[in-house]
C-alpha cells in the first residue's frame, strides 16, 4: 500500500468522526505515535529496510488512532504519550501450568491475542502478542516462537503463556514491569504491541475480535 491511498483512506475514514473531541483525540494520538517512532528509526542501519519502515507508518499509526478512538479498551488512556495507565499491583502475575493448559486445550486459536511473562535477568514483565498456528500440542506466537500447550516456551527464552485475564492483559497493555518483585517504571510498548492491544477482545478474551 502506498503512502498517498493508505493517507487518503485514513484520511476518509477519519471524517467519520462525530465530535471535535473525537477528531482532537485522533489528531493527538497520530501525534504522539510519530514522535514515538521517528526517534527510534533513526538508529535503523539498513537502508532499504527503512525506506519500507518509513513507507507503512503513516497507515499502521493512523489505523492505531482510530483503532483507539472508536475501541472500548477498558482503559485509562495517555493520550498526549499514546499509552494506558492504569494501577500496577505491587507483585508480578503467577503463572500456573494448569491453568495455561487448561485454556489453550480448549481455546487455542488463530489470531488470539495472548499475554506471555517474561523473566529476564533485568525484570518481570507482560507482554502481548498473538497466535498464528495451533497444533495439537503446541501454539505459535508470532513474534516469541514455540510453546507447548500447558504455555512452557519451546525457544529456550525466559517466557511463560499466561491464562487471559483482564487483570493480566491490563498489566501487559499498560507496560508494567518488575525488578525483585518490586514495582518498576512501566515500558512504553512498541507500536506492534499497541495494535496487538487495540485488538483485544475484551469482552471475550477466550476468542478473538472479529
Amino acid at each position: 500500500m502506498s503512502i498517498s491511498h493508505s493517507q487518503s483512506e485514513t484520511s476518509q475514514q477519519a471524517e467519520i468522526w462525530q465530535t471535535d473531541a473525537e477528531r482532537a483525540l485522533y489528531a493527538q494520538l497520530c501525534n504522539a505515535f510519530y514522535a514515538r517512532e521517528i526517534p527510534r528509526l533513526v538508529d535503523e542501519p539498513d537502508a532499504a529496510r527503512l525506506k519500507r519502515l518509513l513507507a507503512s507508518l503513516p497507515y499502521y499509526i493512523e489505523r492505531l488512532a482510530m483503532r483507539i478512538v472508536s475501541g472500548d479498551a477498558p482503559l485509562q488512556l495517555d493520550s498526549q504519550n499514546g499509552s494506558w495507565l492504569e494501577k500496577q499491583k505491587a507483585s508480578p502475575p503467577v503463572y500456573s501450568k494448569e491453568d495455561s493448559k487448561n485454556f489453550y486445550t480448549k481455546y487455542a486459536k488463530r489470531g488470539l491475542i495472548v499475554p506471555v511473562l517474561i523473566n529476564d535477568e533485568q525484570c518481570t514483565r507482560v507482554r502481548i502478542d498473538s497466535l498464528d498456528q495451533v497444533s495439537d500440542n503446541k501454539v505459535h506466537c508470532n513474534e516469541l516462537g514455540w510453546f507447548d500447550v500447558s504455555g512452557e516456551s519451546l525457544e529456550r527464552i525466559p517466557a511463560q503463556i499466561l491464562k487471559p485475564s483482564k487483570l493480566v492483559m491490563t498489566a501487559a497493555c499498560c507496560g508494567h514491569q518488575w525488578q525483585y518483585n518490586k514495582r518498576i517504571t512501566p515500558k512504553r510498548l512498541s507500536l506492534r504491541e499497541m495494535l496487538l492491544a487495540s485488538n483485544i477482545n475484551w469482552r471475550n478474551l477466550k476468542r478473538p475480535l472479529t
